[in-house]
């Protein structure tokens, strides 16, 4: 049997266990980041904001979709239907908490 993890204690003010892994991939922060400021965003637009590929994104926003943070949206257009992505008010709020938790670990350095 594997010994239990360390859990820190409640009060603890570097207590990382409550940072939202999903948001805290790269590629998903940013993604988060960015639709926080221009939601929706066509896929294109949020594709070369973040840097991404295609298909990363796609994977990426996959995720953020399942936990219910980001709306994928797709408009019939002229040629090729358009993506719209936008962030949801669940995710709104998943992106506030996890800048306060963020917001809280610096603080606590110090440096905040």
């Amino acid at each position: 049997m594997p010994p239990e993890k360390p859990t820190p204690p409640d009060d603890s003010p570097f207590d990382h266990s409550s940072i939202d892994d999903v948001i805290h991939g790269r590629l998903r922060l940013g993604v988060m980041g960015y639709l926080s400021t221009a939601s929706p965003a066509l896929f294109t637009e949020l594709r070369d904001k973040v840097g991404a590929t295609d298909g990363n994104l796609a994977a990426h926003l996959k995720k953020l979709e399942a936990a219910g943070y980001v709306f994928v949206e797709k408009r019939p257009s002229t040629g090729r239907p358009q993506t719209f992505i936008h962030l949801t008010k669940p995710g709104r709020a998943a992106w506030l908490e996890w800048l306060h938790r963020v917001q809280s670990l610096i603080e606590a350095t110090g440096k905040g």
